[in-house]
């Protein structure tokens, strides 16, 4: 059964906890290295911790999560929170937008209000959507699974809530990062259900002969085992001892902070002003999250799992696929790359954005999702 969550509210208590906790950050002794060079810049840190200590109002943000449309579903024993955007007309087409890590669902209002209501922005389009945003898993409000192995898959969630719960018999999905991977599940075990799908990010094939690989995939592949060597830190900790990291960052919030900026500010095509990107409160919000939900250790799960194998191996996606490519992301696959695991019938370069694009550039995502629809129609 669905229906609507209590409102949030943090206590007195816990605010003036997290306050005092930044207020008394110890600060490691500062490198002779250019900003963002061995990690997260550390004047950028120290005013947004600032801030975040004596500036940042999240009465006024909680307030704001409190007006969106949360709803609870219980699917499977597991309580999952979700965003549901009713479209604006009757044939509105039903969507579940995924997010990666480390995001949460905050990070995908724009999208969906774009996609369920496009007049508000200006938009004439015959293409509208029922936009249904849930939290993974172990992120914010939605409960970790008890199990792991998990007995129910994310994407089997997912399949539930839009199909058993909510009574949709056919939609689409979207998703980037860890996003892609659970929607490309979803349409590999699910293709009747499946109108299309549309992705940010695809994942590697289960088997791969080398021979067979073109120039620009072998320079893809160098690109990937560049960026793992040089930047995938965080993944490989995240992946193989996800619990040591966990205890510190569920302990300050500055650490918390820390880590996540890395990635807002390595991510996004912010033009080398993080600023640029995301505002303060954003960035904020976003930490505040995890922090109050003390969610971000179990965020780190399903790298866990698929370090341990548990979640790899996808399954060919016969599904209609869109791949949708941001200069500033992480990953540039070329198309062929793409079709080796799924049936791409739409590719596109976009001409700004980066991994955050559902709030670095919500109205470019949601045209070419609308788009991507218009044609399977």
């Amino acid at each position: 059964m669905s229906g609507r969550p209590p409102l949030l509210r943090v206590s007195e208590a816990a605010i003036d906890d997290l306050r005092s906790r930044l207020r008394m950050t110890r600060w490691p002794t500062r490198w002779p290295v250019e900003p963002w060079a061995a990690g997260t810049d550390a004047s950028v840190l120290e005013r947004l911790v600032e801030y975040w200590a004596n500036g940042y109002e999240w009465r006024v943000w909680e307030a704001a999560i409190n007006e969106l449309p949360s709803h609870y579903a219980d699917i499977g024993g597991h309580q999952v929170h979700y965003l549901r955007y009713d479209g604006e007309t009757p044939s509105a087409i039903p969507i579940v937008l995924t997010n990666g890590w480390p995001s949460t669902f905050f990070e995908m209002v724009e999208l969906a209000r774009r996609l369920a209501n496009p007049s508000v922005f200006g938009v004439t389009d015959e293409v509208g959507f029922t936009a249904i945003v849930p939290s993974l898993p172990g992120f914010t409000f939605s409960s970790q699974r008890p199990m792991l192995p998990a007995d129910v898959a994310t994407h089997e969630i997912w399949h539930r809530l839009m199909s058993d719960e909510l009574g949709f018999d056919r939609y689409v999905a979207h998703g980037g990062d860890l996003g892609a991977g659970t929607t490309s599940r979803l349409a590999a075990a699910h293709p009747d259900a499946l109108l299309g799908i549309h992705l940010m990010a695809v994942g590697a094939p289960s088997d791969v002969d080398e021979a067979t690989l073109s120039s620009e995939e072998k320079e893809y592949l160098a690109r990937v085992a560049a960026w793992t060597r040089d930047e995938g830190g965080y993944m490989h900790q995240q992946s193989t001892r996800p619990l040591t990291l966990a205890y510190g960052l569920s302990d300050s919030p500055a650490g918390l902070l820390a880590w996540m900026l890395d990635k807002y500010n390595a991510w996004s095509d912010n033009r080398g002003v993080l600023a640029n990107s995301f505002s303060d409160d954003f960035l904020l919000t976003q930490a505040s999250l995890y922090w109050f939900t003390n969610t971000i250790g179990t965020s780190f799960r399903p790298y866990y799992e698929y370090g341990r194998g548990i979640s790899r191996g996808l399954s060919r996606v016969t599904v209609p696929t869109a791949i949708s490519l941001f200069p500033a992301d992480i990953s540039q696959p070329p198309e062929s790359w793409a079709e080796r695991t799924h049936n791409v019938v739409h590719y596109v370069r976009a001409p700004r954005g980066g991994h955050f694009a559902p709030i670095e550039v919500p109205d470019l995502l949601a045209d070419d999702i609308r788009r991507f629809v218009r044609s399977l129609l």
